[in-house]
Parts: structure tokens; C-alpha cells; sequence
């Protein structure tokens, strides 16, 4: 099959595709004029080109020219119309297929170089040597001349074939065939030269184009995002096709999306989320771009990480100093509790070895010759109320202060009870706060720094007062009349209130809604006129820590477990008439008074000692006791619920001293609680209600508290 035919079946299936009449009366007149030179037997070939040239120059610009007629000239008058038609489809659809393979051919020409460089130079040499082999071409004089315009033209052809890369799967091969024959003849001298130098200009273009596809830019369609996701086309800022989005946040343009929701679908295009005609919003802006803000919200996690880390780390290290301090606090105790014991220990026998048959050994020491020489010298009194009703007073050591119970010195005004404050420094400042609004029955201090006054009254309420700013902190409701207060000295989280049936509750201050544990009355449901706490500590008597509470028929010892719960153990005393229980907390004894009675006619101060005893041996159950060692007797008559005291004697020689109001003389009795021998007996106007004994600097002072005064003796 020769090369002319190789080329008219190639171009068979363009040659179909329609022509404008326009084209086809330009393709009648190269025709025409091909004729016209077949019948005069001289052939035009400069004229064929020129008329061609133009009429594929009006059609497509960039198409390289169409291939030049045959030199041989019977056989250009033969198939020069034919050939001329499949020129012109053959460009026409060269030209389709680059326009629609040109988004992909950048990637594909890059990964195909080296593919398409050796498809195309092994075309190129079987095509040579095939129009060399198939016919003899035979040049005359005229023709000869224009050899060089033709070689001109194949170099135009390839440099057009360079500006417009065609699609990956148009390679080389068919480039060379859509060659004219005339494109590849040569003299017949020189055959291997002429070829080598056309494979050398076919084949270094084709390396540029390829290498320099993937740098080409993205078109402007790519890189946009300004378009509708319907229609695809731009959105503009005003008109029909305005920016528009719906409730989801999807943007459109306004006639495409009004289209779209008059359907049946009712729906976003996007994200298929429910949308009607009335979610469509206009948008007002003249350009939209999105933000990148993934860096910022990256960053931002990873701040709130960090600071979550940070609130962990510093929650841990508050943590563990919590735990640092409670373990050193804990320490500190038990050092105190074996220096305690050493001492106890040491003590108790010295006295063994000194008086092993004295009735007096069971105290830890007696009183020394020295005792004898200092007593309590009165220093001042105080009026704190001219109508009376003074009931109790306590004694804050953090802020050396003295508070007394006491109605309002204005009752018109502000009603109720309150306290007075008297510096123990200086007798002149005083200072009321109003607390309750009945009578005070009780008034406690812990070992805290903070000076909360833990207050009770007839008003069925428990109150947390703070003398640092002379206000009502926290108010606890009892619902009955609360007639003693305590504060729990192994844990000062927890307060005890002492209620008019008998009942003790437990209050915890973390807890501000309610009590936190009730300790019923085992026997009779007398008033609790009394609460003392004794702490843990080494004692051999008694090493336990707990509630020693005192009603008017008896009294119980409620012994602090360590998960919290509470042991009641009775207290054996004589039946009825007991109206106060106090305690001392480092000898672990107790002081009970009893009014008089049938059996005895007079005040009885019984001074007991607190011990435990252990059923078994191996086991934590223990029965706690206590038995009398002392009785101090007073006056025949007792009419008032009066509290006393029973403390270590400011001499610290370890003796006890005991201090109870006599009101048969408007007096109070001061005893040595070893030997029972009066000591002093301090006088009054009226009956002594409450003793105080409490250290300022160094120097020990006791008050004595009456409906209307304070006396203030000090120990020289």
C-alpha cells in the first residue's frame, strides 16, 4: 500500500464529520484550479500551497499547513481534491482531541517522556525508510527549486506542533503519518543524511514540549471557588444569579436555588438537610474567600490542652501539699503524744517510789510548799449587763479575748442575745455582736486559728460566729432546743450540739444542709447540759479520743472510732441530780456536780477518773469507766444549772485544781484536787454562774461570771 493511501484511510473517519457551505465552496476552488493546471500538463504546486494556506489559516490559526501536492503530476490531478478534504477534517479533529485532553495531558505527557520520545523516533525512521523503499520520486527542474521551501514549511510544521501539545495517547507516530509524502523525499543523493537530519529536528522539539507540560498554571476555573454548585457557573454580586446560601450555610446562586427548592425535592444540594424558599438569604458581598484558620484551631486545641495539663498538675501539687500537711500535723501529734507518755511515764514513778501508799498518788503530782504562797488576787470586774441574764462565757486564746453571753443591751432595737467582747489585754475595749435571737446556752472555741465561736441557744439553732468580723457565718437548724455545743478537737471539721431530749447531733462545716450523724440517748431523754471532747493521746488510762456527754440523769462517754462511728460507753454515776460535766483533758479526769439531795444535804464536786479497760487480749473491744477519787463538798443549796471548772494549776507542778459556785455564800470555791482542801473561796454579789480559767502572756487569770458581772482574779 503506498504512503497517499496510507494517509486517505487514516483520515477516513474525520472526513465524515459535516462542513459549512462556506467551506466547502473554498475547497471547490483549489480543486478547480488543480484541474486547470492537469489539463494544460503544467502543475502549480506554489499556487496549490498559497490557496490551501489560506483557506486553513481562515479556519484554524494555530493548525499547521496542509501537506503540499504530490511531485508527481498525474497523480496530483488525481487524488488533489480528495486529499485536500481529509487535510482539512483531519485538522478539524486534531483539534478536538487536543481541546479535550488537555486538563490531562500535563500529568500523563510528564510520566510518558520517555515512552513517547522512543515511540516517536522509531515512527519517524520507519517512516523514512518506507517512502524510500516504495518509490522511486523523480524531480524536475521547476520542482527542484522549491525543495528548500518545503523543508521550511516541515520545520513550521513541528514548531506548531510544539506550541499545541495534543493528548497523551497521540503520540509521535501519528504526527509523522499525518506527514505528507513530499515531507520525507529526497534526492537521490545523500539519502542517510537528508534522513538523519530530519529525525534530529522531529525529535529535540518534542523533549521541550513534554518537559515544560507540568509547569504550565492552573486555569482560573481550577482555582476559583466562586461558583455555583448547581449550574457551575460563577456567582455574581448582583442580578439573578446573586450569592445566596441557605440556613445550612451552602452557598448558591439565587435563580439556581429557587429552581431547585420549586421542585419536589425540598432539600439542600449539599447536604441534603431540609430547606424551603424562605431559608434562601441574599448575600451582600462583593468577594468571598475562606480563611484558613486550621493552623489557629490547631493551635488553639492544643493551648486548651495544655492548660487542662496545667489545672491537672497544679490540682495534683495542691493536692499532695494537703496530704504533705495533715502527714505533718499527724507527726507533730504523735511526737507530743510520746513525749507526753515519756513524761507520764517518768512521773508516775517518781510518785510510785515517793508515796506508794498515799491516797494522794493517784493525781499526777500534790501541791508544792511554794503553792501555798501564790493565790488568786482580784484585778477588776466588769458590768456587762444591768438587767442580768448573763448565762456562760468562753475564752479565745488566738485572739486574747473574753466573750460573755448576754441580751441585747437594746432590746427595742435589735431584740434577741448576742455576746460581749472584752479584750484580755485591755479591760477597756468591749465591743457586742448580736448572734440569736433567744437565751445563749453554750459558747465553745476549737484550737483554730481563725476565731470561730461556736454558739447554742433556745432558738433551735447552731451558730458558727467569726470574731475577726463580727458576723454570723453559718447557721445550723436543730429543730429542738439546743442547750450544749462542743467542738471536736481530733478533727475540727466537726461540731457537736447537745439538744433538750437528749440527743447529740453531728455536724460536719463542709456540709452547711443538715447533721451528718445523730448519737441517740440510750436511757432517759434528759437534757444535755454538758459536752467535753477529750482528744487521742498516750494516756495509760484512757488513749482514746471521744464525746464525754452529761445529762441530768447520767452520764455517757461516746468513743470516736477511726471510719467515724461512735461507741457509746455509760459512765457509772449516782442516780439523778447531776447538772454539769467537765473534763480535763491531759489527766483524763472528769468533774461531776450534783445538787443536794436526800442522802446529802450539800453541793458535791465528784472528781473521777476516766480509764479503758481491754476485754481480750488481740481485739480493740474496751469497756471505758470511770471511778471517783475525789469529793469536794459546797454549800446546802443549789437552785441554778451553774457550769465549773477543773484545769491544771498554773503553778505546773501537775497538781488539779478545782473551781464550783456556792450559792448559799455568792461565792466560788477553789480546791486542790489531790489532797480535797480548800484553797481559796473568791467572793461575789450574786451567784456564781460560769469559771473561766485561761493564760495572757505568760500570766494565768480566772473569771468568775455572774447575771451581771465578770471578776477577773489573776494567780501571784
Amino acid at each position: 500500500m503506498s504512503h497517499q493511501e496510507a494517509m486517505d484511510v487514516d483520515f477516513a473517519p474525520a472526513a465524515e464529520e459535516p462542513e459549512s457551505p462556506a467551506a466547502a465552496s473554498r475547497l471547490q476552488e483549489p480543486a478547480a484550479a488543480d484541474g486547470d493546471a492537469s489539463t494544460s500538463g503544467a502543475p502549480r504546486p506554489a499556487a496549490s500551497r498559497s490557496s490551501w494556506g489560506a483557506f486553513v489559516g481562515e479556519r484554524e490559526p494555530r493548525r499547521p499547513p496542509p501537506p503540499r501536492a504530490r511531485r508527481n503530476p498525474p497523480r496530483q490531478q488525481q487524488q488533489g481534491p480528495r486529499a485536500a478534504s481529509a487535510a482539512a477534517s483531519a485538522s478539524s479533529s486534531s483539534s478536538q482531541r487536543a481541546s479535550r485532553a488537555r486538563s490531562t495531558a500535563q500529568l500523563d505527557s510528564y510520566f510518558q517522556i520517555n515512552r513517547t520520545q522512543a515511540t516517536a523516533a522509531s515512527h519517524i525512521l520507519a517512516g523514512h525508510s518506507g517512502n524510500s523503499s516504495d518509490e522511486t520520486v523523480v524531480l524536475s527542474d521547476s520542482e527542484s527549486n522549491s525543495s528548500s521551501s518545503s523543508t521550511e514549511e516541515e520545520e513550521e510544521t513541528v514548531g506548531v506542533l510544539e506550541e499545541a501539545p495534543g493528548p497523551a495517547n497521540l503520540g509521535v507516530s501519528d504526527a509523522t503519518q499525518m506527514e505528507p509524502p513530499g515531507g520525507d523525499s529526497v534526492g537521490p543523493e545523500h539519502p542517510d543524511a537528508r534522513g538523519a537530519t530530519a529525525l534530529q529536528k522531529k525529535t529535540t522539539p518534542l523533549k521541550r514540549t513534554h518537559l515544560a507540560a507540568p509547569l504550565a498554571p492552573l486555569g482560573e476555573e481550577e482555582e476559583s471557588g466562586d461558583t455555583c454548585a448547581i449550574c457551575f457557573e460563577e456567582w455574581t454580586n448582583a442580578g439573578e444569579h446573586r450569592l445566596s446560601a441557605l440556613r445550612c450555610g451552602h452557598l448558591f446562586g439565587y435563580s439556581c436555588i429557587e429552581r431547585w427548592l420549586k421542585g419536589q425535592v425540598g432539600k439542600c444540594p449539599q447536604c441534603n438537610k431540609k430547606a424551603k424558599r424562605s431559608d434562601i438569604v441574599v448575600l451582600y458581598a462583593r468577594t468571598l474567600k475562606a480563611l484558613d484558620t486550621s493552623e489557629q484551631e490547631h493551635m488553639k486545641s492544643s493551648l486548651e490542652k495544655e492548660q487542662m495539663l496545667r489545672r491537672k498538675a497544679e490540682l495534683e501539687s495542691a493536692q499532695s501539699r494537703l496530704q504533705l500537711q495533715v502527714l505533718t500535723d499527724e507527726c507533730s501529734k504523735l511526737r507530743q503524744q510520746v513525749q507526753e507518755l515519756k513524761a507520764l511515764m517518768a512521773r508516775h514513778n517518781t510518785l510510785s517510789s515517793q508515796q506508794p501508799s498515799n491516797s494522794r498518788s493517784c493525781f499526777p503530782g500534790c501541791l508544792s510548799s511554794s503553792q501555798g504562797q501564790h493565790k488568786y488576787h482580784f484585778e477588776r470586774a466588769t458590768l456587762v449587763s444591768q438587767v442580768g441574764n448573763c448565762r456562760v462565757m468562753a475564752y479565745c486564746d488566738p485572739l486574747s479575748c473574753l466573750v460573755v453571753s448576754q441580751p441585747s443591751p437594746q432590746s427595742t432595737l435589735i431584740p434577741g442575745c448576742g455576746i460581749k467582747m472584752m479584750s484580755a489585754v485591755n479591760s477597756k475595749s468591749s465591743q457586742y455582736v448580736p448572734i440569736h435571737s433567744k437565751q445563749i446556752r453554750g459558747l465553745a472555741f476549737s484550737n483554730r486559728a481563725d476565731g470561730l465561736l461556736l454558739s447554742a441557744a433556745l432558738d433551735h439553732t447552731l451558730k458558727l460566729t467569726s470574731l475577726t468580723t463580727n458576723t454570723v457565718v453559718q447557721t445550723y437548724n436543730t429543730g429542738r432546743p439546743v442547750w450544749s455545743c462542743s467542738w471536736c478537737l481530733d478533727d475540727t471539721n466537726y461540731v457537736y450540739a447537745g439538744l433538750v431530749n437528749g440527743s447529740v447531733l453531728v455536724y460536719d462545716l463542709r456540709d452547711t444542709s443538715s447533721h451528718v450523724q445523730e448519737l441517740a440517748p440510750q436511757k432517759s431523754r434528759c437534757p444535755v447540759v454538758s459536752l467535753s471532747y477529750l482528744p487521742r493521746m498516750a494516756s495509760a488510762s484512757l488513749p482514746y479520743g471521744g464525746l464525754v456527754s452529761g445529762t441530768l440523769e447520767g452520764a455517757c462517754f461516746w468513743e470516736q472510732k477511726a471510719s467515724g462511728s461512735y461507741r457509746p460507753h455509760h459512765l457509772l454515776l449516782e442516780p439523778g441530780g447531776c447538772i454539769d460535766l467537765q473534763t480535763e483533758a491531759s489527766t483524763r479526769h472528769c468533774l461531776a456536780t450534783f445538787r443536794p439531795n436526800r442522802n446529802n444535804n450539800c453541793l458535791r464536786c465528784v472528781v473521777m477518773e476516766l480509764t479503758s479497760t481491754q476485754l481480750t487480749d488481740g481485739t480493740e473491744d474496751v469497756i471505758c469507766s470511770c471511778r471517783p477519787v475525789q469529793t469536794l463538798t459546797a454549800g446546802p443549796s443549789c437552785k441554778l444549772l451553774t457550769k465549773n471548772a477543773i484545769f491544771q494549776s498554773p503553778e505546773d507542778d501537775g497538781s488539779i485544781l478545782v473551781c464550783a459556785g456556792d450559792e448559799a455564800s455568792n461565792s466560788a470555791m477553789l480546791w486542790d484536787a489531790g489532797s480535797g482542801s480548800l484553797l481559796q473561796k473568791l467572793p461575789a454579789d450574786l451567784p456564781v454562774l460560769d469559771v473561766c480559767p485561761y493564760e495572757v502572756n505568760r500570766n494565768s487569770f480566772l473569771a468568775t461570771l455572774t447575771e451581771k458581772m465578770v471578776k477577773i482574779y489573776k494567780w501571784q
